[in-house]
């Protein structure tokens, strides 16, 4: 079966290693292991005692227990701030201290998919969908417990604090009025409280590059889900919050006065409407009708979550704004490393057009880059829009070149059209347009890459990728990932690989012919099993051109880059060591600038006004972050340019050695191989439990990874049929396990 046996050992130590490699081989994982369980020992220990008394804060056991702790505590430099910000930000920072260190042990890929392997076909909580069709969208068990939970703590948690208030009001003699609005008062109070433990958790989700995303390996695609539900949650409660004391406010007659009030002492009403009218512009705006008719208004809205944070700490003050500071600090770290990397220009080697009115463009990257074959990137093009920024999956395997990366980009809304009558500006002649004419048409910027820490795809044996339309395109990445790994001997648990793929018309086939496989020795088909069904849903029969649909590309293809601006490492799945001492260092600069202002300013000169300290606080975030993260990311871009300068001066890598790193049309997967390996049916929709039926018979009790990248709908189709499949699952059939990749706002 030659080299590429399935039989042979991916990983080999060979003939020469030497007694001492392979006794350190086989310490080194035990080490590592030992630490890993250790360090997430210590993680699950501070994030259950963290979520334990947000949990039960409103038992008012749990109440009097807290507040004995601040009289306490309450005598440190920090005051009652720093009790606070001990017991409900410190976790957070904690648990991030400990992710960076987590991270760094966990930095071997190779070690991650060998850890994963299953002996026997097992159901996992993430990968079991419970819910297919509702309001949330799929939803495996994992997050069905999660939302339970949220759910029962806020609903027993309002109860709580109702049958406490008519405690303390059932023994008072006032008037009925005067309870109704001391009830009113309480209640909207308590729903504060309650939103802002909802607040602690808003901001981590959206913190695209967060090391603890990382460190749970949810990408942002996945995250943002959360956050969405979040954010409908945390804005409920803070407009009951806010409706709540406006009815007891009118009430007593004193409504505007109430409402324009500016205290010292105490919390700030105006600041508070401020801040919630800013949220219910970013909540109404965020509403799926809202998003799917104007995305720009959506978007340009939202960037008054400055307002919101700022105008919160104003009103609530130092110590309750402490309730929520550590997802909002992460999430400021983030946001800064965003920033910086979204200022660089980023070269474009190519730019290739298909017939389908679907784009590839790709960029120059450093060597040094981590990504894997499912992750995405943000893209901006200036010419195009200064504050847009749109996603899109990688579309080229981290193994099919050093200095590149690419993306596929489907042409259908105002900004995909724009760019690629950009890019169609001068092709009377696209043969001739040098790369410089084509940077001079388009200034491209990048987030990222992002998406899982780990590469997922290459821990089942078993690989079924279900695609609607340019959905094809991470699969296209994972596909040539597994073939490169086989082919190099890399760790690579994927044997049979099927590719169920929808589209609307035949011209979309040639996204196929993007798969680079040009130097792939043919025995290598031997160790992959691959299989390719192609739906096309709204044709009947081939069309006349089919025949050449593969290798028919409409190819506008631009010179080498010149400059060598590559994408930057700062963000996504970065160098890990920087990235930890990044977010290390503005911690401690953060509590450093904090230990300043109560040192020289506000204990000797008593400061005691609250929204003053509110906006002192978020100060020392932002400082923390931006002079000793700054430092850090100052320093961490230096070591970045001096290793790409190494790379070209030791590997002599110039900018035509990166351009032929990009296969050229000619040299794609040939049609031949594409036609051998799939099977076109016209006028049908896949048929999921026929597939699921056929696969079962023929692989028996193994795990099998379903990837599925498309439209809402056929989620929810593929969710259906593998609840449906595992419901009615015997012993000897496999288990199926759902993975989206779809990334929607």
């Amino acid at each position: 079966m030659g080299d590429y046996s399935t039989n042979a050992p991916l990983l080999s130590n060979g003939d020469n290693a030497t007694d001492f490699e392979a006794k350190t081989k086989t310490k080194m994982p035990i080490f590592k292991s030992i630490t890993k369980w250790i360090l997430k020992g210590l993680m699950w220990l501070v994030f259950i005692a963290w979520v334990s008394l947000m949990f039960f804060y409103p038992l008012g056991f749990v109440n009097k227990l807290f507040f004995k702790f601040l009289d306490t505590t309450s005598g440190n430099l920090f005051g009652i701030t720093g009790s606070i910000f001990l017991a409900f930000t410190a976790p957070v920072l904690i648990i991030a201290f400990l992710s960076v260190l987590y991270l760094l042990i966990s930095n071997d890929e190779d070690d991650e998919v060998q850890e994963k392997k299953a002996s026997r076909p097992r159901f996992r909580l993430w990968t079991f969908p419970v819910l297919v069709d509702g309001p949330f969208g799929v939803v495996s068990v994992a997050e069905f417990i999660g939302i339970l939970l949220v759910a029962v703590f806020v609903i027993y948690g309002c109860a709580a604090y109702v049958i406490r208030n008519w405690h303390w009001i059932s023994h008072s003699e006032v008037s009925a009025f005067y309870k109704s609005l001391f009830m009113l008062k309480r209640t909207g109070a308590n729903l504060g409280m309650i939103g802002m433990f909802c607040l602690a958790l808003l901001f981590l989700p959206i913190s695209r590059g967060s090391v603890l995303l990382r460190l749970i390996d949810i990408p942002f695609e996945h995250a943002t889900r959360y956050h969405v539900w979040l954010g409908h949650l945390t804005m409920a409660l803070f407009t009951l919050h806010g409706l709540f004391y406006v009815i007891a406010w009118a009430l007593e007659g004193k409504l505007m006065e109430e409402l324009l009030e500016w205290r010292d002492v105490g919390v700030a009403n105006l600041a508070g409407v401020i801040s919630l009218v800013a949220g219910l512009l970013m909540w109404v705006t965020s509403l799926h009708p809202v998003r799917k008719w104007n995305f720009e208004l959506f978007f340009y809205t939202h960037q008054l979550y400055v307002v919101f944070v700022l105008f919160l700490a104003f009103h609530v003050g130092d110590f309750i704004f402490c309730f929520g500071a550590g997802g909002i600090f992460l999430f400021m770290l983030d946001r800064f490393l965003r920033f910086i990397q979204s200022r660089k220009t980023v070269d474009i080697i190519s730019a290739r057009s298909l017939p389908c009115g679907t784009l590839e463009l790709v960029f120059s990257k450093p060597a040094g880059l981590r990504y894997n074959a499912l992750s995405f990137i943000f893209l901006q093009i200036r010419e195009l829009s200064w504050l847009q920024w749109h996603p899109f999956s990688v579309s080229s395997s981290p193994m099919e070149g050093k200095h590149h990366l690419s993306v596929l980009i489907k042409v259908l809304g105002e900004w995909t059209e724009k760019l690629k009558c950009k890019l169609s500006k001068n092709h009377k002649e696209p043969e001739k347009l040098l790369q410089s004419q084509l940077q001079s048409l388009i200034t491209a910027s990048v987030e990222g890459p992002y998406g899982h820490e780990s590469p997922y795809h290459l821990m089942y044996k078993h690989l079924v990728l279900v695609a609607g339309g340019i959905g094809i395109s991470p699969f296209l990445a994972v596909l040539s990932d597994i073939v490169h790994r086989i082919k190099e001997g890399k760790p690579c648990m994927p044997k049979n690989v099927i590719i169920v793929w929808a589209i609307k018309r035949s011209d979309e086939l040639p996204l196929l012919s993007m798969l680079n496989m040009e130097s792939i020795d043919p025995v290598l088909l031997d160790a992959l099993n691959l299989e390719i069904q192609i739906y096309v849903t709204r044709e009947s029969g081939p069309t006349l051109e089919e025949g050449k649909a593969f290798g028919a590309v409409t190819s506008c293809t631009y010179g080498p880059t010149l400059k060598r601006s590559a994408i930057s490492s700062l963000v996504g799945t970065g160098d890990n060591i920087w990235a930890g001492i990044y977010v290390i260092t503005s911690t401690i600069g953060f509590v450093i600038f904090l230990a300043l202002l109560d040192v020289f300013y506000i204990n000797p000169k008593r400061i005691n006004i609250w929204w003053h300290k509110g906006f002192l606080l978020v100060l020392c975030m932002v400082a923390g972050v931006v002079i000793f993260g700054g430092a850090v990311v100052a320093l961490w871009h230096l070591w970045e340019r001096r290793m790409v300068a190494s790379e070209k001066h030791d590997c002599n890598v110039n900018t035509n050695k990166v351009f032929d790193e990009v296969a050229p049309m000619e040299q794609r997967v040939s049609s031949e191989f594409l036609l051998n390996s799939s099977s076109v049916r016209y006028g049908l929709r896949p048929d999921f439990k026929e597939i699921f039926e056929t696969l079962s018979k023929r692989w028996g009790a193994v795990d099998v990874g379903v990837l599925v990248c498309g439209p809402p709908a056929l989620q929810s189709s593929v969710a259906k049929e593998i609840r449906s499949h595992s419901l009615r699952r015997q012993h000897d059939s496999p288990v199926f396990h759902f993975n989206s990749h779809s990334f929607d706002l």
